[in-house]
């Protein structure tokens, strides 16, 4: 009896270990990138989910530190745990689309927009377009491996049921969103200075010529130096945006330490 009372508790921890490790996980199918894409069926992720905490589950319980109990507080922390690394990385993806906004500013794309399938707005062109380039970089890369492998080692760091939100970490988070606008700057500082150069040359030409027409000439020139300059920059854009999702997945994995 004593040995069928002990299996009976050991598969309610169980149980409750499994959920706990769901509700981590769930916050990667929410806002990582690749795996919050809407282009991937709910029943594929809902099974990934499963078949991950099944697997986990009975590892993540015994760990030093652990203490699966089923309650808000415990709920909340684990979800707060996925959440921060989803969040953290999807701001690679929301630089990526800022920078497509400036370059479309440049190629006079502005007006054309694109219904983004995992946010449900319009986007810019280029802003669709890098946001492609962005995942395929990623899964070129295997960075969508590397970050199961960091939400995985992230039980040992935050044990199952001991993960608290604190305020210093959303006040972190926020902090790491405000430098999306200094990454798409970054992206698009080489189109925005040839175009510069282009509409400064145009000018000063048109001083020299006033006969030259400069809004017929400026407008052109400057979309094909642009797209020159867009397609010769590309070739650094996949170790830039390998880079920027490590700094982000080391940020996130700083940021467990204050959970």
């Amino acid at each position: 009896m004593s040995q069928d009372a002990a299996l009976i508790v050991d598969w309610q921890s169980y149980l409750t270990a499994g959920v706990l490790v769901l509700v981590r996980l769930s916050g990667l199918m929410v806002f990582a990138p690749v795996f919050s894409s809407a282009a991937i069926a709910p029943r594929i992720k809902a099974g990934f989910v499963i078949a991950m905490t099944a697997l986990l589950a009975p590892a993540v319980m015994v760990l030093p530190g652990a203490h699966p109990t089923l309650d808000m507080k415990s709920v909340l922390g684990e979800l707060a745990v996925g959440l921060v690394f989803g969040i953290s990385l999807s701001l690679l993806m929301e630089a990526l689309i800022f920078a497509g906004a400036l370059l479309s500013l440049q190629f006079s794309f502005s007006l054309v927009n694109l219904m983004d399938p995992n946010s449900r707005i319009e986007i810019d062109v280029l802003g669709q377009v890098l946001n492609w380039l962005g995942l395929l970089v990623i899964i070129a890369a295997g960075l969508d491996r590397t970050l199961i492998a960091s939400v995985v080692r992230s039980f040992s760091v935050v044990p199952v049921g001991e993960a608290v939100m604190h305020a210093k970490t959303g006040a972190a988070i926020v902090m790491m969103a405000g430098g999306i606008f200094l990454a798409g700057l970054q992206l698009a500082a080489p189109v925005l200075a040839a175009s510069l150069t282009v509409e400064v040359v145009v000018a000063l030409v048109s001083r020299l010529a006033p006969q030259l027409p400069a809004m017929v000439v400026s407008i052109p020139l400057k979309t094909l130096v642009s797209y020159a300059v867009l397609i010769a920059s590309l070739a650094v854009w996949p170790g830039w945006i390998e880079r920027h999702f490590t700094a982000l997945l080391d940020a996130a994995g700083r940021l467990m330490a204050s959970i």
